[in-house]
């Protein structure tokens, strides 16, 4: 691959420095499309957005929890959480967040050594 040396231009444009020297870069932005995006498109993209973030979320919880071969209750009461919480997770209504989230992380690449520490 080829590397490329890019500078950005005092206009915020970018410039590729080459042996032929400055060249413009032309971006892939549709700037028409996005001056004529409205707010409402905009929300509902967002709302996309974090719909999907919960589903990935919870396909992550619920994979996690069943790499350990537990019940939402044994899972529950092994990292020390309710179970409400372990079941909004796995549901999308609740996304694991700060030591919730690092303790899955651990859960899921490390299962035996996570539980056999939280024991």
């Amino acid at each position: 691959m080829k590397r490329v040396q890019v500078t950005l231009g005092r206009d915020g444009s970018l410039v590729r420095s080459d042996t032929d020297g400055r060249v413009p870069l032309k971006g892939r932005i549709d700037s028409a499309r996005v001056d004529g995006t409205t707010e409402a498109e905009i929300a509902r993209q967002a709302a996309s957005d974090d719909d999907a973030l919960r589903r990935d979320a919870a396909a992550y919880a619920r994979r996690v929890r069943r790499k350990t071969g537990l019940t939402q209750a044994a899972f529950a009461a092994r990292i020390g959480v309710p179970l409400d919480t372990v079941r909004n997770w796995e549901q999308g209504k609740r996304l694991p967040a700060g030591p919730a989230k690092a303790l899955l992380r651990v859960l899921d690449r490390a299962p035996e050594a996570a539980l056999t520490a939280l024991d």
